[in-house]
């Protein structure tokens, strides 16, 4: 084995042992059952799907807070002096309870979600802002009081950046979708399975067009081998890893094999503060060497804060 290959392969473990996907599976479960209900929002009153999405994400913990779970309120909004519905009552910033609204369904929460913000003045210069600029909405909201949080616009931001709740935005889907369970057996001719999209306990979703589970506590890579009846080398050599590693919840593991460049839409990617040149591959789906190579990189270079990386 040379020299690059063995220092290639000892990057691969280091950088695995460091890496952590933020993806939640709650989160891309919500995601894949409310964002209909988020670009009708937008469609109807102007508002981004990316900031509806963003805002029941945080707000209801992705449908399991206690109180989107009582009430169907996936967005945190009071009672205020206008509501006449039904009500819950819950300790938020106050000593004593606050009084929450309450709603028959979930759509019944978006559709108050977005008359809340556009029947308000203090909201008005919102909707000056084109219904693409989730950065402007995200510290708009915040400048207007909807929350007390400092933070709370990087937040939003965060949640839609890592699962690109953008992309809804401008009329598109994003990459972390479950798979059709009706053209599963063509893709995944190596794994024998029901029509169901649930794996014990796992859903597949495509990245790249690459088929992916996030994981599972206690999951290992021989589990997840197992459970698609393929072998342990495949996943590790499908995932750019030398050996079996440890494995966090919710980290990205592919079960096919990688592309060799990004998506369509994504040429380049600018390294940001934590990310490694493996995180970025997995990020988008393309084979660590590939990564490389496309940026002429010797292999026992890492990735620089602030550089710019070839993704095609």
């Amino acid at each position: 084995m040379g020299r690059k290959t063995v220092i290639f392969l000892s990057l691969m473990i280091s950088f695995m042992a460091s890496f952590a996907q933020n993806k939640s599976q709650a989160y891309l479960n919500y995601i894949e059952k409310y964002a209909k209900l988020a670009i009708e929002q937008q469609q109807r009153f102007n508002i981004p799907a990316s900031i509806t999405l963003a805002q029941g994400l945080l707000e209801s913990s992705a449908g399991q807070s206690e109180l989107s779970q009582s009430s169907n309120n996936h967005f945190g909004i009071k009672c205020h002096n206008d509501w006449d519905g039904d009500k819950v009552y819950k300790k938020d910033d106050n000593v004593d309870p606050d009084c929450f609204r309450k709603y028959n369904e979930v759509e019944d929460s978006y559709i108050d979600h977005s008359l809340f913000l556009t029947n308000r003045r203090h909201y008005a210069s919102l909707f000056e802002l084109n219904p693409t600029d989730y950065k402007g909405w995200a510290y708009g909201l915040k400048k207007a009081g909807y929350a007390s949080d400092a933070a709370y616009p990087a937040k939003l931001i965060k949640i839609i950046e890592d699962y690109e709740l953008h992309k809804y935005d401008l009329g598109k889907k994003a990459e972390y979708l479950a798979t059709n369970p009706k053209r599963l057996e063509k893709n995944m001719s190596t794994i024998k399975t029901t029509s169901s999209t649930t794996l014990k306990g796992h859903t597949l979703f495509r990245n790249n067009k690459v088929l992916c589970v996030f994981s599972l506590p206690g999951d290992t890579y021989s589990s997840i081998a197992d459970e698609f009846n393929i072998s342990e080398k495949k996943i590790l050599k499908y995932n750019d890893l030398a050996e079996s590693t440890e494995i966090l919840p919710g980290t990205i593991i592919y079960v096919k094999s990688k592309k060799n460049i990004a998506s369509a839409e994504y040429m380049q990617h600018q390294v940001k503060d934590g990310e490694n040149l493996y995180r970025i591959s997995q990020k988008y789906a393309i084979k660590l060497k590939k990564l490389y190579d496309l940026n002429k990189l010797d292999y026992s270079q890492g990735a620089s804060l602030g550089m710019i990386l070839k993704l095609r």
